[in-house]
């Protein structure tokens, strides 16, 4: 190919949105001449469908919902009067509450302020707000973040340990009130506050669905205060609600330029022509990445240490949402897309190697930032700065890939601040929509989650069991098929041996 040639593909493939800061490369994704053409069609379908959505129809069959995670941004494309005052009101009330706590206006004891916060969460209610505060927060914010965002008492009492619980203010995220991992990381700080002699409910706001047990708990005790989660918000994509908004606001993030870029990256996906749309075109890119049956993975490379979590929040987003087993119709379709990744470059250093020389069964996704620091940079060689050494990384990683005719995308972005990262957010929930129309699945569901939770309350109700079974007949307490037997459950022996050998000295 002539460099004429290749500089005409490239540029055919390279897409810039001005008003949001970023670029698309899709350059060595390998699409075959007219590989849009052919997708315009299902694409308008698509767009088609995603109108439906946000115009308020059922979208969650399951639980009865609508999906309206994209109206947090702009309150006036909410179906009802209701909801836009709901919104709106939310944000006022979280800046009135933020400003209040940094002005020790609301206060843990007097002559104290916060100079921290908690929060007790799990998957969407933890994982949203931890990459939002690991990817904009700095030696000056407001409050200093934590999490709990699991049931393991060892890294309970971590985190409770780096933690001065008489200056901390604790946010329990839960929209029912009764995810078991947050109950139990809420009773867990509890406990803490008391045997430290602190008054928790002084210390205590609630983000929970209206009338959740959460909810009855925070206004039975007091608590400093209440804000709303709606059942027309699903958890993975619920970062710009109260979710991650007071998180942040209480950081000290500016949760309006958040907004904005969130806002900005819904104008642009609306668009239903796929070169100015930039989540059609990574929707597009991921059917033509795993042949849109989930035969691939993606590797998501950001070349930015503030970037870090954003792997393991696209992870849930993601895969809670394509991972499915039937389509709309019922029809069964084991339908996925898996999604790992670290920080480039780093990852050079573990699994590089094998993405380049091993099975090929993924395409990259690299994210690129323009902006290396504020201030000035050193020469770590002549005419070479560290930020320099990155992008040779980022882009020497892609030739490399590229000769062994890997595919993959390169997404750029002119800096980290509260609008991009409001944007990414926006950007990858629409192309999470718009692949799931693609594939004829529902992306708003989440049927296996509720299985596991089943599950772990059955197995949790078989330990009660166990538990009896030996405190009533303690010769037999080390002889697993022996309680099984007994149980009537011969075939749960393998699990009950697991809760002997974790229960029993």
């Amino acid at each position: 190919m002539s460099s004429t040639s290749s500089w005409q593909s490239f540029t055919q493939q390279l897409f810039e949105f001005k008003e949001l800061g970023a670029w698309i490369d899709g350059s060595l994704m390998q699409a075959p001449v007219g590989y849009f053409d052919t997708h315009r069609t299902c694409i308008q379908q698509a767009f088609a469908a995603m109108h439906v959505i946000e115009s308020g129809a059922i979208a969650n069959t399951d639980e009865n919902r609508m999906v309206g995670h994209y109206w947090l941004r702009n309150p006036d494309r909410a179906p009802d009067a209701t909801i836009r005052s709901a919104i709106s009101e939310t944000i006022e009330k979280i800046n009135r509450f933020t400003s209040a706590v940094h002005e020790g206006l609301i206060y843990p004891t007097p002559g104290q302020t916060f100079s921290s916060f908690l929060i007790v969460g799990i998957g969407g209610s933890a994982l949203g707000p931890q990459f939002i505060a690991e990817a904009l927060g700095s030696a000056q914010d407001k409050l200093t973040p934590h999490f709990l965002d699991n049931t393991d008492p060892d890294g309970i009492d971590l985190v409770l340990s780096r933690i001065d619980l008489k200056s901390c203010l604790v946010l329990v995220i839960s929209k029912s009130g009764s995810t078991k991992e947050t109950r139990n990381g809420m009773l867990e700080v509890q406990e803490a506050f008391r045997r430290a002699g602190i008054h928790f409910p002084h210390h205590a706001v609630a983000v929970t669905g209206q009338g959740s047990s959460l909810d009855t708990i925070a206004v039975a005790e007091g608590w400093l205060e209440r804000f709303p989660m709606w059942d027309w918000v699903g958890g993975r994509t619920s970062v710009t609600s109260a979710v991650g908004l007071l998180p942040a606001a209480l950081q000290g993030i500016s949760i309006q330029e958040l907004l904005a870029g969130a806002a900005a990256a819904d104008n642009q996906t609306r668009l239903n022509i796929i070169e100015k749309n930039p989540a059609a075109i990574l929707a597009l890119y991921w059917h033509l990445g795993c042949q849109g049956t989930g035969s691939k993975d993606m590797v998501m490379l950001p070349y930015k240490d503030r970037l870090l979590l954003f792997s393991r929040y696209l992870q849930q987003l993601i895969m809670e949402s394509i991972g499915k087993d039937c389509d709309r119709q019922g029809k069964t379709v084991h339908q996925g897309l898996t999604v790992y990744g670290n920080k480039g470059s780093t990852d050079q250093h573990a699994y590089v190697q094998q993405l380049r020389d091993g099975i090929d069964n993924f395409f990259v996704t690299f994210i690129e930032v323009l902006h290396d620091r504020t201030g000035e940079s050193i020469e770590v060689e002549p005419g070479i700065t560290s930020g320099d050494y990155l992008f040779g990384f980022l882009y020497g990683t892609r030739q490399a890939l590229a000769e062994r005719q890997r595919r993959s995308m390169t997404i750029t972005i002119t800096s980290i601040d509260p609008f991009r990262i409001g944007m990414l957010i926006a950007l990858f929930e629409r192309a999470v929509g718009l692949y799931a129309e693609l594939l004829n699945i529902n992306a708003y569901h989440q049927p296996g989650v509720e299985a596991g939770k089943l599950a772990a309350g059955e197995i949790l109700k078989l330990q009660a069991k166990v538990m009896d079974y030996c405190s009533r007949h303690p010769a037999e307490c080390h002889d697993p098929e022996s309680i099984a037997t007994a149980l009537n459950a011969p075939e749960q022996a393998p699990l009950i041996y697991a809760i002997l050998r974790r229960k029993l000295p």
